[in-house]
Formats: structure tokens, C-alpha cells, sequence
């Protein structure tokens, strides 16, 4: 298993977009690997932060690890689930990883957990690639050249997929928010725009909402953890969205950061909102 190291090779996007179609699939097998995983019979065990971990979790991880090793074992892996491998800063292209995103979602029995894959050039998310098994559906994008989304029994027509402009005045703003995770931050920005409709939903399934128009914005305004945003970073970027902090400014991967965390973001589905 490729783990994780400080610098790769740099991946740019032409050959982000041979890598595609077997990314893909890789995220399909780790959906069915957690699928497969008896979730009244699991073993469930807690993090030093207090959160669930599943053999659900590591069963995904494990399937990545072994078929990124596989495709390009010169390139980094940084996984959630072997973050104590982490050697930060990362220079060059890495994988940054969160084999199951909302597992209280999946311990819960609900639909809403996810795959997380993205590819990382130069501090940048390029590549991401949402798998929402439970649901049947896979969103993935390459920035610069656009989104799709796929659906369960048609892998192979992928349905392109764009971000919508944001609403007009007097049109509500529809706005993914978390289910499991709620702040005074995100809740304030909210009631900043009058008659907003939340969507309440789990996981990076609000990335995919945003990306395909079916959401306008999705606030964090609370810290979070880079594997949580960096698919869905590229994700909403390829489709035509921007990602920033609350003051507009761009968001950067691999760092030093302790802890590899995220203070906050928006994902804006149209970049023009990110200015008014």
C-alpha cells in the first residue's frame, strides 16, 4: 500500500484525465466494499476527537490504498485513516482521502455517507471524485475540463453537470447545510440571506447538490478537515462553482497545518456571488 510521503511527481491535467475512468472505478469498488459491511453487526470504535470509526472505514481505505498503489505508486496518499503517516508539507501531486465521509450518517443507517478522492497539484485540489453508494451515484470533475455525474447500472454514461447562477433578488437561496453538523458562523451567514431554504443533508453529498444546480451555496464556517473538502473542492470547481474562505480568499492543501484542518469555507455555486 502506497502511504503517505512529502513530495510526488507532478501530475497536471492531461494526465489527471487518463486517470479518470480507473479512479473512478476505484471509487465504485470502496462504495461496495462499505456496502458490504453489516451495519447492525459492525464493530464501531471512537477517535481521540470523539468521532465513529467503522471496519466499514477501513475496508474502504484498505481498497483504495491497495489500487492507488497499483495505478501510481510513485504518488503520495494521504488517507484519513492513516493520517499518523502524514508527512506535511506535500509538494508536487498527492491523493488526499476520506475513505467514508459521514460515517455518523452510515452508523445512523441513513444513505447520506460518501467517498472522497482527490488528486492534489501544487496546493490545489484538480481532481475530485464523490461516490454516494447508498444512493447510486458518483459526481466527479477535472478542473478545466468539467463535471459529470453517473449513475448506479450506467456507469458508462456520464451526464455532464454545471453549477447554477445564483438566485435573483426575491429568489430564495437554496443552501446546503449538514445534518450533523451545525455552527453559530454558518447559522448567522444563513440568516443573512433572508427566505434561504436548507437543504439538510449529510457527508460531501452537498458538493455534489451544489455542483449539479440542485443547491446554490454550501457555508462551513466552523473547522473541518482537508480530506472532507478537497474532492468536493474540485467537484464544485470543475463545475463551474469557486471555493473560498469567508473573506474570498482561496483555500490551499497539504500544508502544515495541525491537524491538516480547514478553519472554514463556502462553496459557492456561482463565483459572481462570492463578490457581493
Amino acid at each position: 500500500m502506497n502511504e503517505a510521503g512529502s513530495s510526488g511527481p507532478l501530475i497536471n491535467s492531461d494526465a489527471a484525465a487518463a486517470l479518470m475512468e480507473p479512479l473512478t472505478d476505484l471509487v465504485f469498488r470502496a462504495g461496495a466494499a462499505i456496502l458490504a459491511v453489516n451495519r447492525l453487526a459492525m464493530k464501531i470504535d471512537g477517535k481521540l476527537d470523539g468521532s465513529p470509526v467503522t471496519e466499514a472505514d477501513f475496508a474502504a481505505d484498505r481498497m483504495i490504498g491497495e489500487g492507488l498503489a497499483r495505478l501510481v505508486p510513485k504518488v503520495p496518499v494521504l488517507s484519513e485513516e492513516r493520517v499518523h503517516l502524514a508527512k506535511p508539507p506535500y509538494g508536487g501531486s498527492f491523493f488526499l482521502i476520506d475513505p467514508l465521509d459521514g460515517t455518523k450518517e452510515f452508523v445512523a443507517g441513513r444513505s447520506e455517507f460518501t467517498v472522497n478522492l482527490a488528486l492534489v497539484t501544487n496546493g490545489t485540489p484538480l481532481l475530485g471524485i464523490i461516490g454516494a453508494p447508498a444512493l447510486g451515484l458518483i459526481w466527479r470533475g477535472l478542473v478545466g475540463r468539467g463535471a459529470q455525474r453517473i449513475k448506479a447500472g450506467e456507469r458508462s454514461v456520464a451526464e455532464p453537470i454545471h453549477t447554477r447562477p445564483h438566485p435573483q433578488p426575491g429568489e430564495p437561496w437554496i443552501v446546503a447545510v449538514s445534518r450533523s453538523h451545525g455552527d453559530i458562523g454558518t447559522e448567522a451567514f444563513i440568516e443573512a440571506r433572508p427566505g434561504a431554504i436548507r437543504q439538510m443533508l449529510g457527508s460531501a453529498v452537498k458538493f455534489g447538490r451544489v455542483a449539479e444546480g440542485a443547491a446554490d451555496i454550501y457555508p462551513r464556517l466552523a473547522p473541518t478537515s482537508e480530506w472532507d473538502v478537497a474532492a468536493g473542492h474540485a467537484l464544485v470547481t470543475a463545475a463551474g462553482g469557486k471555493i473560498t474562505d469567508s473573506q474570498g480568499a482561496e483555500l490551499h492543501f497539504g500544508k502544515a497545518r495541525q491537524g491538516f484542518t480547514v478553519s472554514e469555507f463556502i462553496a459557492w455555486g456561482d463565483p459572481a456571488a462570492a463578490m457581493l
